[in-house]
C-alpha cells in the first residue's frame, strides 16, 4: 500500500499517527506527493485530488482521512474506534476535523489571494469556528479526552499540533489549561513526535 501525502497536511499526520498506534508503518509506504492546480490528483486514484490517499492492491484507493483511519484501525492492532463510546468517538473526530478545515482555510486565504484581495473578516470567521470548537473540547470533552486513546483524540492532537505550526500567533492555549495540559502529554507520544509537521 502507498500513502499519498504532504508532510504538512493535518488530515494527513491523523493517518500517519494512526499508522504508528495500529502497528502498520511498515505496510504503508509514505509518497510525499505535492499538489498543483495542474497536477492535483495522486496517481490519478483519487478523483476529489486532495490528500490523504491510500492505495490499496487488492482495491480501490480510499480516501479521506476518516476513511483511511477507519479502514487501518480495522485491520491493524488497535481499538480506535471503541463501541461503547462510538458516537462521542465520532464527533469528537469530526469537531477535530472542523478544526483543522478551518485552520487550513485560513492558510489558503493568506497563500492563494494576493493581499489585496485578502479577506480579514473571513479569517476571523474561521478563526471563530477554530477558538469555539476549542472552548468546546475545554469545557466539554477533558473526560472523554482523558480516556485510553481512540481516533477523537488522535484527530484532536493532529488540529491542535496545526494550530502550532501554522498559527502560534493565535495562543490557542491562554484560556484553555487542562486543554493545553493534556496535549502536552499526547504530543509526547511516539507516533506524534514522529510525525511532526514540515513545510
Amino acid at each position: 500500500m502507498e500513502l499519498f501525502y504532504s508532510p504538512a497536511s493535518p488530515f494527513a499526520r491523523k493517518v500517519r499517527i494512526v499508522l504508528h498506534e495500529t502497528g502498520r508503518t511498515g505496510d504503508v509506504a509514505l509518497v510525499h506527493s505535492v499538489q498543483t492546480a495542474f497536477s492535483p490528483n495522486p496517481a490519478n486514484q483519487n478523483p476529489l485530488g486532495k490528500i490523504p490517499c491510500l492505495t490499496r492492491a487488492d482495491g480501490p484507493a480510499l480516501y479521506d482521512s476518516r476513511v483511511i483511519c477507519r479502514f487501518l484501525a480495522e485491520t491493524g492492532d488497535a481499538d480506535l474506534y471503541p463501541r461503547p463510546r462510538l458516537w462521542e468517538v465520532l464527533t469528537l473526530e469530526a469537531t477535530a476535523d472542523g478544526i483543522m478545515d478551518a485552520a487550513l482555510l485560513m492558510v489558503y486565504e493568506h497563500r492563494l489571494r494576493p493581499e489585496d484581495k485578502r479577506l480579514a473578516e473571513y479569517v476571523e470567521a474561521q478563526w471563530s469556528k477554530v477558538s469555539r470548537a476549542l472552548d468546546a473540547l475545554e469545557a466539554r470533552w477533558m473526560s472523554h479526552l482523558a480516556g485510553p486513546l481512540d481516533i477523537g483524540q488522535i484527530a484532536v492532537g493532529a488540529a491542535l499540533g496545526y494550530l502550532d505550526f501554522r498559527h502560534p500567533e493565535r495562543d490557542w492555549r491562554g484560556p484553555r489549561p487542562a486543554l493545553t495540559a493534556w496535549a502536552a502529554r499526547l504530543m509526547d507520544r511516539e507516533s506524534f513526535r514522529a510525525t511532526a509537521p514540515e513545510g
